[in-house]
């Protein structure tokens, strides 16, 4: 063991690549056991959850996994704060204890996004934080699965829980449990999930300490400040190599549930020297329906179209230093409570599209065409009729794939899944031997990438049918209206489609992405036909090897269209 009273000049590149590693790893493996635990499949499968350590005294991103959530990531220092700031009123944080919460204004996301944080201690003195955070399936609100789009106010769309202490002293606390199993349709996968969590950050103590054992404290906390510093110059010499000047962009979202109008996400990016200011300024005010976030979102959001743009950064807090945000108070992207957040998805997606625009038009060569730009989320729910499940409350949730963006290097990614994520899109087997349904369709979507020098990828085609009696869906969606754009001279991909099935008739929500209580029948379906990505560089010099070959892959018809099929 190393002489932890040792201070230390600086770390050598071998022994730092080895400490990034090893506090990686540890991260990685509090995701991996989260994965494999969960009840919910949007964890067990999706990997829709996150782990990370945290400053002590700042709450600000230290270590990320490679397997969650980058956009929890981000989110989570705000939500390490808000849990520290309710400690200092209750007798501080405590060694044994864990904080729980769901809090969207002052932890980021949505309220079904839970997020527990466990201090750190080491010899008697925080060390640092461990956090979790993971979608859990249902938690109450007036939309089984909680994607609520006609949600005018937080309460209408989940319980809303303040942080709070799940363990004392290293105790689970029941009476919490109670509130929490009270306020859900299934209280098993609830249980489930938090036990996977808390699992999840036992381990994380373990081998933090472990490591410790073996490099000594100082050396490791040297680790952490330089990998942060590296994140911060490497940021600053990024930055430094585009051109000076103010690069505008903007997009809209479909509506907000509520109201059919269209809403802007403007974005007016600044770069000077080595320094860059994100200012959103211009961005539509805060409104009724749930496509509204937190300031904390719209920041993580932003660290991770950064990450994209400037993938080669260390994944921490450096990240943001060398960026300025302008996210005045009582727009879409910095709403405060009550209003509605569940939909926030929709908004982040269409804040990392704006950033890679406007990095466009500073340089092509770093920025992505946009991707399909929504998640689609679905939830159709019901009870089970069979003699052994008769009753029984089932909620299938799920997200669903598209297209992503064509950039300097190639084409977009076919059906992949949303860029403010690592998840994965929950397979059709596991979705159909959990829940009364069975796909019809799972396909690519022929010509639903824009054309360009190199062609967005493909979006996707989702058909599914109810095989019980009876059930009810719900859509929250994007890109009904205003497709995913291309850049550098590049096309529009398709928008999305959403269709369901009344008395053998095919029918489109009014509000286009958005719709609740569409009452199914058995053997009736829902359809979506996902967007692709938006294309990179002229059409005109795409290959006509390239083109041949779409043909030939069935990629894009001999006479391709834009209408949706």
């Amino acid at each position: 063991m190393r002489d932890q009273t040792t201070p230390l000049a600086g770390l050598d590149p071998v022994t730092l690549a080895v400490l990034r590693g090893r506090l990686e790893q540890i991260a990685d493996e509090m995701d991996a056991t989260l994965y494999r635990s969960a009840f919910n499949p949007i964890i067990a499968e999706a990997h829709d959850a996150c782990h990370g350590l945290y400053d002590a005294h700042t709450g600000d991103t230290l270590v990320q996994g490679k397997s969650g959530l980058p956009v929890f990531v981000g989110a989570m220092a705000f939500a390490v704060r808000a849990a520290a700031k309710a400690a200092e009123h209750r007798g501080g944080m405590k060694e044994g204890d864990t904080w729980l919460f769901n809090d969207p204004y002052e932890g980021g996301t949505h309220a079904n996004d839970f997020k527990l944080v466990r201090p750190f201690f080491r010899h008697g003195k925080l060390f640092c934080y461990l956090a979790s955070a993971a979608h859990w399936h249902d938690v109450g609100g007036a939309v089984p699965g909680n994607y609520n789009p006609a949600a005018t106010e937080c309460w209408q769309e989940a319980v809303q829980i303040p942080p709070v202490r799940i363990v004392r002293n290293g105790v689970l606390e029941e009476d919490v449990l109670a509130i929490l199993r009270a306020n859900t349709r299934l209280p098993d996968s609830l249980w489930g999930d938090l036990n996977g969590q808390l699992a999840a950050l036992d381990l994380g103590v373990t081998r933090l300490h472990s490591l410790l054992d073996e490099q000594g404290d100082e050396t490791v906390q040297s680790a952490m400040r330089e990998l942060r510093q590296r994140a911060l110059r490497l940021m600053r010499a990024h930055i430094g190599q585009l051109p000076d000047g103010t690069y505008a962009f903007e997009d809209v979202l479909d509506n907000d549930g509520v109201d059919d109008r269209p809403l802007t996400i403007a974005l007016d990016m600044t770069i000077q020297g080595e320094q860059m200011t994100l200012d959103f300024s211009r961005t539509s005010p805060q409104c009724a329906g749930p496509v509204n976030i937190s300031r904390a979102t719209a920041v993580a959001a932003c660290y991770v179209a950064l990450k994209h743009v400037f993938p080669d950064v260390p994944a921490n807090a450096g990240v943001l230093d060398a960026v300025n945000f302008v996210l005045p108070e009582g727009r879409v992207i910095s709403a405060a409570r009550p209003r509605p957040v569940g939909g926030y998805t929709e908004t982040i997606l269409r804040m990392i599209d704006v950033i890679f625009s406007a990095t466009a038009l500073a340089d092509p060569k770093r920025a992505v065409a946009h991707a399909y730009g929504t998640i689609n989320a679905l939830s159709i729910a019901g009870h089970r009729t069979d003699a052994a499940r008769k009753g029984q409350r089932w909620v299938m949730f799920s997200f669903f794939g598209g297209g992503h963006g064509g950039h300097a290097d190639g084409d977009g990614l076919s059906h992949g899944n949303a860029p403010i994520s690592t998840a994965t899109i929950p397979p059709l087997e596991i979705l159909e031997a959990a829940y009364p349904v069975r796909f019809t369709q799972w396909a690519l979507r022929p010509d639903s990438g824009g054309d360009g020098e190199h062609r967005g990828g493909l979006g996707a085609v989702y058909e599914i049918e109810l095989l019980e009696e009876q059930a009810e869906a719900f859509i929250f969606g994007e890109r009904g209206k205003a497709s995913p754009k291309g850049i550098a001279g590049g096309q529009e991909a398709l928008p999305n489609v959403f269709e369901y099935q009344q008395d053998g008739l095919w029918q489109r929500p009014p509000m286009v992405s958005k719709m609740l209580g569409i009452r199914l029948k058995k053997g009736e379906r829902v359809r979506l036909q996902t967007p692709g990505g938006g294309g990179y560089g002229d059409a005109s010099l795409r290959s006509p090897a390239a083109r041949a070959q779409d043909i030939q892959q069935g990629f894009v018809t001999p006479v391709s269209g834009k209408e949706g099929a």
